[in-house]
């Protein structure tokens, strides 16, 4: 095995950990974040009202 093996080797490697970040990132599981994701552009407004509500929750704690 010499120094080129391993390059094909770790080429694979990289390649079924992309392969494998792919699959993960559009899986049926992740669409209902994926979709939250989509639309913070559009829902500044929300978001800010759940951060604030978030802050008064942990300062009460």
């Amino acid at each position: 095995m010499d120094i080129n093996d391993i390059r094909g080797l770790h080429t694979l490697l990289i390649m079924a950990v992309f392969i494998g970040i792919i699959w993960w990132a559009f899986s049926a599981h992740r669409k209902k974040a994926n979709d939250e994701a989509a639309h913070l552009p559009f829902d500044d407004d929300e978001v800010d009202k759940r951060t604030l509500e978030q802050e008064k929750t942990e300062k009460k704690q």
